[in-house]
């Protein structure tokens, strides 16, 4: 456009309502469109619009477009800014609306309405005249004061900024090439303005009140830049900020609240790099440390890098580098917690209390990696947390079941959205100490994914000649992980890696036998279910062989989890009864009370101990202990859900008892077999894997070459055991596979049985591996099986 020719615009102009911006001549703005007549404008006239003409708009102020095409336009601002669009961006998130970007042109009046739907349109007169700003003979005479008056503040204030700024230096380049009669209008849209001290301007036809209108706007943002610099001279002077040309800093002569905000985000950064100077982290640690709280002096707040820097740092600092708690190394006082915590587990106690014992002889022992290896419900979990306790250390829980991220353990490297260090390295900053001891929880249910494998980055961690400068991604500094005490625990070894496997020292924890679980049960499990039901021993009493019962007739399992539900349910039942007595001892009337009592009294002299089961008389309160028998049990927990069947199914020759380990613990397995005429076949049924199946020819075998020293015959008298004989050796519970090598002793046994007609003792279970000669292999975990 021409400096000398005249701004001419349209006599009928479609009206785009705007309320919450005002558009000035010579500004830009951008505004959001969403209303039903606005969206009709951008869809009607500047989308399908060929011409330059089309895209010439008129915006209104101050008025606000309804949001139904049914409701009548609110009352219009008689002044309007000529604007051009320059831009149109659609979306439809999150809900349709359009982005325009337009450019005011100059001033216009509405004559008339001429009409509103699909969206307004109006006959409009053009205010401004590019002839007045052109004639500087008039200038000069009406408005020279003025304008050198305003040129003046102008200048002032924009040398009062950071002239290397580029958006500074354009503006001191307009200031000199624009005519000073455009000034006002550019320079009101660029300082800081409320919306109505805009539209006091734009309604400002007369170029005079224009002037008179913006120069106290000037003055007043030159005394707010003076009174920032004054604050801001103990700052170094390259700290600047562009204050006057950012919109969304309010800077009045009554307050300065973005000031005020810096200066204490300015002391909380010295406070955290005399944190950091203070620490006792290591010089590699330290070095990078400083280096970032010298990038963050000069970031500006709204970075995002910048809260990303700040939460860094101040996890180095809370980090423990060299805080550390002090081992209770008593070996006596040792011992006894541990047995007042947990009753057996022998070889966990005894590789404590040796590590206590090296420690006394060495101060700077290296933290061992344990591994316990167990069925569930064993006490792998607590006992960990007992050696905490043992020790004197805080104690930290990860889980790892079903973690399949590598950054888990590791963390994330600072430069990805949502960082955040590893478990490892927030487990220590949740404690608060170097040496804690870790329990990492079901290390043998880690999983891999397309974010790596969490056992490979657990391979740095456990491995003690590594771990004293482990390096976590979020940090990216080295951390002495050494003085910690990892304990792992697992169900089976079979699904750790073996290189991880291979840095821990493993430990079985074998599953309880019936007389550790009824210990268990009277020293730890009955108290606690007491306690947590509001129970006294004075009001229920739980024998042992009434706990023997639960134990073989309700549980089988190899921890004791299952039994202390049961003993839960049990309590449940009992506090029942016993507030129902409560309730009914207190029902009676003051006048029959001395009746009551005696009644009472009478009953406790002839009546016998009642067990839970016994409810002769409701209307009377239990007596006390409530004693639980056989009878109580079956209706509090039901019918046994195991019944101990072995000397029922032991009755007839050709079945034997074996004894199998699962990872949930030991079981019972029956074998049975039978022969009837054939063709000397061995049928094996029962899903069974390879290596039983070759221990059941193994025994057969064994069986014929052996078959005259035993005197073991077939149906026929021949002792070939399978001419024209048959054999069907049967597994119960086809439905479980079972495989293995020890099933071998029990299968002779069973067929030895079966040949010569004699009974297999009921109460003995058999395990074991046989070879071709006869012999019985050893076995191990005889106390799990």
């Amino acid at each position: 456009m021409a400096a000398g020719s005249a701004i001419q615009i349209p006599t009928r102009l479609p009206l785009l309502l705007t309320h919450e911006s005002v558009l000035l001549p010579g500004s830009t703005m951008r505004t959001s469109v969403d209303s039903p007549r606005n969206m009709q404008l951008v869809r009607s006239r500047l989308l399908k619009g060929t011409s330059l003409r089309s895209t010439i708009i008129g915006v209104i102020p101050n008025t606000s477009d309804p949001t139904s095409d049914c409701d009548d336009l609110p009352n219009l601002h008689r002044i309007g800014t000529a604007a051009l669009a320059v831009q149109v961006v659609g979306s439809n998130w999150p809900k349709p609306h359009y982005t325009l970007l337009v450019t005011g042109l100059c001033r216009f009046q509405i004559l008339q309405l001429l009409k509103e739907k699909p969206y307004p349109v109006a006959e409009v007169q053009q205010l401004d005249r590019l002839e007045q700003f052109t004639n500087g003979h008039k200038s000069e005479e009406e408005l020279g004061e003025l304008s050198e008056q305003f040129y003046k503040y102008a200048v002032q204030l924009v040398e009062m900024l950071d002239m290397s700024v580029p958006a500074v230096a354009k503006l001191r380049r307009l200031l000199d090439n624009l005519p000073r009669e455009a000034l006002p209008d550019i320079l009101t849209s660029i300082i800081r303005t409320t919306n109505q001290e805009k539209l006091q301007i734009l309604d400002a036809v007369r170029l005079e009140e224009r002037f008179k209108m913006t120069i106290p706007l000037l003055v007043r943002q030159i005394e707010g830049l003076k009174l920032l610099q004054k604050t801001r001279k103990s700052k170094q002077d390259d700290d600047k900020r562009v204050v006057a040309i950012r919109p969304n800093r309010r800077i009045t002569h009554g307050s300065i609240t973005e000031d005020e905000e810096e200066e204490e985000d300015h002391d909380d950064v010295v406070m955290l790099e005399k944190k950091i100077r203070t620490s006792s982290m290591s010089e590699q640690a330290l070095k990078v440390c400083l280096k970032e709280i010298k990038r963050l002096k000069k970031m500006p707040q709204s970075m995002p890098e910048y809260a990303l820097t700040r939460n860094y740092l101040e996890l180095m600092v809370e980090l423990p580098w060299n805080k550390s708690t002090k081992d209770r190394l008593e070996i006596r006082a040792a011992r006894i917690v541990l047995d007042n915590d947990h009753y057996a587990m022998e070889k966990l106690k005894k590789r404590v209390l040796e590590y206590l014992a090296v420690r006394q002889l060495k101060n700077n022992l290296k933290g061992p990696i344990l591994c316990f290896v167990g069925p569930p419900g064993v006490g792998k979990t607590s006992v960990g947390r007992s050696i905490a306790k043992t020790l004197g250390r805080e104690f930290h829980r990860i889980a790892l079941g079903g973690v399949c991220d590598q950054s888990d353990i590791r963390g994330h490297r600072r430069t990805y959205v949502g960082s955040m260090p590893g478990r490892i390295i927030n487990g220590l900053k949740t404690v608060g100490v170097n040496n804690p001891v870790f329990l990492l929880d079901e290390v043998d249910k880690l999983a891999k994914s397309l974010q790596g494998d969490p056992a490979a980055a657990l391979l740095e961690v456990l491995d003690p000649e590594q771990n004293h400068s482990f390096t976590d991604h979020y940090l990216n500094v080295a951390f002495d992980l050494s003085q910690v005490l990892f304990i792992a625990t697992a169900n089976t070894t079979a699904t750790i890696p073996p290189a991880l496997l291979d840095r821990m020292e493993v430990i079985q924890v074998p599953g309880y036998t019936q007389e550790e679980k009824i210990e268990i049960a009277h020293r730890h499990l009955i108290p606690k279910q007491l306690e947590l039901h509001g129970l006294t021993p004075q009001q229920i009493q739980i024998p042992q062989v009434t706990t023997l019962g639960i134990i073989t007739r309700y549980t089988r399992e190899a921890g004791v989890r299952a039994l202390d539900r049961k003993l839960g349910a049990i309590c449940r039942a009992v506090a029942v009864k016993v507030a129902e007595g409560q309730h009914k001892e207190a029902k009676p009337d003051r006048a029959e009370v001395g009746e009551g009592e005696d009644c009472k009294e009478h009953i406790t002299e002839d009546a016998k101990p009642e067990s839970i089961s016994d409810t002769a008389d409701l209307s009377l309160p239990p007596e006390m202990p409530i004693l639980i028998d056989f009878h109580a049990l079956k209706d509090i927990l039901g019918p046994p859900m195991y019944d101990m069947e072995v000397s029922e199914r032991l009755s007839q020759p050709g079945v034997a008892v074996g004894l199998a380990w699962t990872p949930l613990g030991g079981e019972i397995m029956f074998v049975e077999a039978s022969r009837m005429d054939g063709e000397g076949q061995l049928t094996l049924t029962g899903q069974l894997g390879d290596v039983m199946k070759e221990s059941a020819h193994l025994a057969i075998s064994w069986l014929r070459s052996n078959a005259k020293r035993y005197q073991l015959t077939n149906a026929s008298g021949s002792f070939d055991l399978l001419d024209n004989t048959d054999i069907h050796l049967h597994f119960p519970a086809g439905a479980v596979t079972k495989d293995g090598p020890s099933a071998g002793v029990t299968i002779v046994t069973c067929l030895a049985s079966l040949f010569s007609g004699r009974l297999v003792c009921s109460d003995v279970a058999m395990t074991g591996e046989i070879t071709l000669r006869g012999l019985v292999l050893p076995v191990s975990i005889i106390g799990e099986k």
